[in-house]
């Protein structure tokens, strides 16, 4: 029985060092995420505690996951995100990030490095919904394309076409920005 079965097996029967060594472990990893996909960091971190609620809540009625916890957990989080969107249109941001106001920094290179960043935010936001996603799973949590097809419910042979196309669709955004 591997390490993170075991665990699972511990946290099934509500151990409480099972929950929090769970949580230590994939908390950082779903905050992440999550905070890459709604861009607020207060968001993030409730729903990251969200998530974790589902996860004892699904211990709780015997529902948990089939497979791999760690795409299940992901699924979780994908589904509140949705849920957020699907609630609140995304309003646009402006805001310049606080260390463009420090003295220290290189205003012009700073400057230039977070319109970079505005800008590929701003081409990522013109994919599918399934694009960013495959997008933020594969390169954002580095999860293999057999983890992603699982969180999305969709096969490998998808997931890989999914991701061959976003990146191209990217590629024509960013190029036609700077015709």
């Amino acid at each position: 029985m591997t390490s993170e079965r075991a665990l699972l097996e511990r946290a099934r029967a509500f151990e409480e060092e099972a929950l929090g060594e769970l949580y230590d472990q994939y908390a950082p990893l779903v905050y992440s995420y999550l905070y890459r996909r709604v861009n607020d960091a207060a968001l993030a971190e409730d729903m990251t505690s969200e998530v974790f609620l589902r996860m004892v809540t699904a211990l709780r009625s015997e529902t948990e996951w089939h497979t791999s916890f760690r795409a299940w957990i992901y699924r979780v989080a994908h589904n509140l995100v949705v849920d957020h969107y699907r609630r609140r249109p995304p309003a646009p941001e402006l805001a310049l990030e606080e260390d463009l106001m420090a003295d220290d920094v290189d205003l012009e290179s700073a400057l230039a490095e977070q319109l970079s960043l505005q800008r590929l935010q701003g081409a990522i936001r013109l994919l599918t919904p399934d694009q960013q996603q495959v997008l933020a799973l594969r390169l954002g949590e580095e999860l293999q394309a057999r983890e992603v097809a699982e969180v999305m419910g969709k096969s490998i042979g998808a997931v890989e076409q999914l991701q061959h196309r976003a990146l191209a669709a990217l590629r024509r955004l960013l190029g036609k920005e700077q015709a």
